[in-house]
């Protein structure tokens, strides 16, 4: 059984577009996403530095258009059927704003509505995020408990419960630099982030309110594959209450290790991250044995990721 996952913010670096944008249609196609939603993707893509590409408000979309240009060339997605590779994956899922792709992975959001809800999403998380100075930071080590209650001590939000040794903590500037000072016993490294803010917390209320107005223009259909949720790691069967879910999950944490849980539930054999792939890939590898894995970064990996298809989906 084959899941199919799309990573989340942090994931991108400046160019990482430019390979896809040479294979046939691929420029139009996201220019075309461009005009959508009022942002240059082929530029962020391909030209962008790092600092541009770290922009909530850009590295959203970004993520999103990636991980469905890199699907649709591989067959899967929305527009699988033309891409001439019948690629039925059992599950889908995504990281953070990865979940919208896996919500068009599934069915439940056109290539459209996805765009335009990211594009709504990483514009309301900026301007939630500039109220103050916040950020994230990745924890490696440690026994999970010690270091949630470590980080609640802190102030600091588990936002990211990802499973195979890593939690990410959220908070203001100065809670993590606490943080950096006080380590949980047993975490050998905290890691800064490129995000800019804390994400999954109580600092996004406001985009809650901004993404459930945008969301009202919706018409979700239910997912077509098993969708599974970073709420609860739960497989949601109605497409209403994905849409729901997305909503939400901007102030609450990602577990992660929930969905992985969900994944050895249902006897993944194999799961395929979508570019800008990595991150993803890396965790199943520690919490996953015996799962076969292969992240799509450039064009180059479509034919071990076709061979992986071949082999584990349906």
């Amino acid at each position: 059984m084959l899941v199919l996952v799309a990573p989340g913010q942090g994931a991108q670096t400046p160019g990482f577009l430019t390979e896809w944008l040479e294979l046939p249609g691929a420029a139009d196609r996201v220019a075309a996403w461009s005009d959508v939603i009022g942002l240059d993707l082929v530029h962020y893509g391909t030209k962008a530095d790092a600092e541009a590409i770290r922009d909530t408000a850009v590295a959203q979309p970004l993520l999103v258009a990636a991980g469905l240009l890199s699907a649709s060339a591989l067959g899967a997605g929305p527009s699988a059927g033309s891409a001439g590779t019948n690629l039925a994956p059992g599950a889908v899922a995504g990281h953070s704003v990865g979940e919208i792709t896996a919500a068009a992975f599934a069915g439940v959001l056109d290539e459209t509505a996805a765009l335009s809800l990211v594009r709504e999403r990483g514009l309301a998380m900026a301007d939630a995020a500039a109220v103050t100075e916040t950020g994230m930071a990745a924890l490696l080590g440690g026994d999970p408990e010690v270091t949630v209650a470590h980080l609640e001590k802190l102030g600091l939000t588990p936002a990211n419960i990802n499973g195979a040794g890593q939690i990410v903590a959220a908070g203001t500037k100065e809670q993590l630099a606490a943080l950096e000072e006080d380590k949980p016993e047993g975490v050998r490294k905290v890691v800064a982030l490129k995000v800019a803010g804390a994400f999954h917390t109580h600092h996004m209320a406001p985009a809650v309110d901004t993404l459930a107005r945008a969301a009202e223009a919706l018409a979700p259909g239910d997912p077509k594959v098993t969708y599974v949720s970073n709420k609860d790691g739960k497989a949601v069967t109605s497409g209403a209450e994905v849409l729901q879910r997305l909503v939400g999950q901007v102030a609450n944490p990602v577990r992660w290790d929930l969905c992985m849980e969900t994944f050895k539930e249902l006897g993944v054999t194999a799961l395929l991250e979508v570019c800008p792939g990595g991150t993803l890939t890396g965790l199943a590898k520690r919490a996953l044995p015996g799962v076969r894995t292969l992240a799509l970064k450039t064009p180059a990996d479509l034919d071990a990721a076709r061979e992986l298809v071949a082999e584990h989906a349906a």
